[in-house]
């Protein structure tokens, strides 16, 4: 890549380079188009929709610095044989023809960035900072849409917690975080082991009641008569929230809440890491899950930095605004609807080798509201988290949601779709996720992994909260508008104290 010319893109710092010979082989083989075609999924067509273009962003704390060929040369045997990481979109045609993927001539130069920074002395001295701004930038940078929709970041200096840095982008069509999430880990091997592949535990998706038959054995009819009828309740409920929020049904506004046109806006993304072990403590304590306990945390965090918020606000009396006891503040969480593909079945894939693997975005929504409260035993937290939790694990509002979404661009077309979907995170306060990693640590190409925090963009909220286990961490995840929420790391505090006030609420045992 020596001696190109830089890409010119609008951020704040010069990314990249692209020779001319390897930009035109790419536009020849997009030209041709003699590669297989694959039609884009209505999913995969939302998200290239105005007011939806959205891109999920993988952040990797590296241990060592980046050798940038040892990369290359592990992205070409890997990532780029995936047909979506080497196929292009196209979305309108003259002659009505359907939107489609076509395959490419992929030149992983291209898609590999190394930015060139125009303040050597402020990336020794404030390296975290560097990192933080940059990634800011780049959720204002279009992709070129000329190429396949994704690209490595590498930022090559130490940082406070890591050796290197690198940002994996990818546009959301590509497919659904999971399923991305899993394939990156193919992409992985465990550092104690450089040809085994990363270890992931599985996760339970079935229905609660469902769960409680089976773990019933053959408990009689009535039995699976109720199990289905409280199914079924939820599930109406659910349809029906579903419906009033994509109609007319708001959160409270809050200083959490974006304006219009805030999928437009450039988001910051920070991340903090807590102990795992500390959410199991909690988890075992409260006999529930670590997903119950991640939902607690986040109640709680958010009702700590809101009365912070409002507290700042003043009467003429010289009093202090109070947090407001009816807030109605709910989350939209994406949800896969389908066993994700496991690392080994997406490593066959890559390898060329037929997996019978399916790929694409098969998700559904769910609304998860959260208790915004002050509660003076932050175990109350937990147990708010564990009855929500728990009510949506039992309940088919996911697969309606998509399967709705599905029949309505069918029938109306992939515009009435997006409206849709936009109208109801525009009604919702932020989009909330949590996912497994490994349990051991794992390198990517020879890079031994750090820390992982991934997190999305270009969706109509301001706030996006990921949690991200990896070994015997969990990484808090914040993506804000800083004009919303300028203080992002005050929030991260929150959540951080929080899950500190709940372990140590903990009962002891006499």
């Amino acid at each position: 890549m020596d001696g190109a010319t830089p890409r010119k893109r609008p951020l704040p710092i010069w990314i990249g380079r692209r020779s001319a010979a390897s930009g035109a082989a790419e536009e020849e083989a997009v030209a041709g188009r003699a590669r297989d075609e694959e039609p884009l999924s209505p999913a995969a067509q939302l998200f290239h929709q105005p007011g939806f273009d959205c891109c999920i962003v993988a952040i990797m704390g590296l241990g060592k610095p980046v050798d940038v060929d040892v990369i290359r040369s592990g992205l070409e045997a890997t990532l780029v044989r995936h047909p979506r990481f080497s196929s292009v979109p196209v979305l309108g045609e003259s002659g009505g023809a359907e939107p489609r993927w076509v395959r490419t001539k992929v030149v992983v130069e291209n898609h590999i960035v190394i930015p060139d920074l125009e303040d050597q002395r402020r990336a020794a001295a404030s390296p975290d900072q560097v990192v933080e701004d940059y990634v800011a930038s780049l959720t204002s940078a279009d992709m070129d849409r000329s190429r396949p929709l994704w690209d490595l970041h590498v930022l090559n200096f130490p940082t406070s917690d890591a050796a290197a840095v690198a940002v994996l982008r990818v546009h959301h069509s590509l497919g659904d975080g999971t399923s991305l999430m899993s394939l990156l880990l193919a992409c992985t091997r465990k550092a104690s082991d450089p040809h085994s592949l990363p270890t992931i535990p599985h996760q339970s998706r079935r229905p609660l009641a469902s769960r409680k038959l089976h773990a019933g054995g053959a408990f009689t009819l009535l039995l699976w008569l109720w199990a289905f009828l409280i199914l079924a309740w939820n599930t109406l409920l659910d349809v029906l929230r579903f419906t009033a929020t994509s109609a007319f049904s708001k959160d409270t506004p809050t200083p959490l809440t974006g304006p219009k046109g805030v999928e437009y806006h450039p988001k910051r993304i920070v991340h903090r890491t807590v102990s795992l072990d500390d959410i199991r403590d909690v988890k075992n304590a409260m006999h529930c899950t670590v997903n119950d306990v991640l939902v607690g945390v986040t109640s709680a965090g958010l009702s700590r930095y809101l009365s912070r918020r409002y507290g700042q606000n003043v009467d003429e009396h010289g009093k202090k605004a109070q947090l407001p006891s009816s807030i109605r503040l709910r989350s939209t969480l994406l949800v896969n609807i389908r066993p994700t593909p496991g690392v080994h079945a997406l490593a066959e894939l890559m390898e060329g080798r037929q997996c019978g693997t399916k790929w694409g975005n098969y998700i559904g929504y769910i609304i998860l509201p959260f208790s915004i409260f002050k509660y003076k035993d932050p175990m109350d937290y937990i147990r708010k988290g564990k009855e929500i939790a728990g009510r949506k694990k039992n309940s088919l509002e996911a697969i309606f949601t998509y399967k709705s979404g599905e029949l309505i661009v069918k029938c109306f077309g992939i515009k009435a779709g997006a409206a849709l979907c936009h109208r109801v995170l525009s009604n919702t306060t932020l989009s909330f996720s949590n996912m497994i990693g490994p349990v051991e640590e794992v390198a990517f190409y020879d890079h031994p992994i750090v820390y992982l925090a991934p997190s999305v963009y270009g969706h109509p909220q301001a706030l996006t909260v990921h949690f991200q286990s990896y070994m015997n961490m969990m990484k808090i995840v914040v993506t804000v508008d800083d004009k919303v929420i300028p203080d992002a790391h005050q929030l991260l505090d929150d959540f951080a104290e929080s899950l500190k006030l709940i372990k140590e609420a903990i009962p002891t045992k006499p």
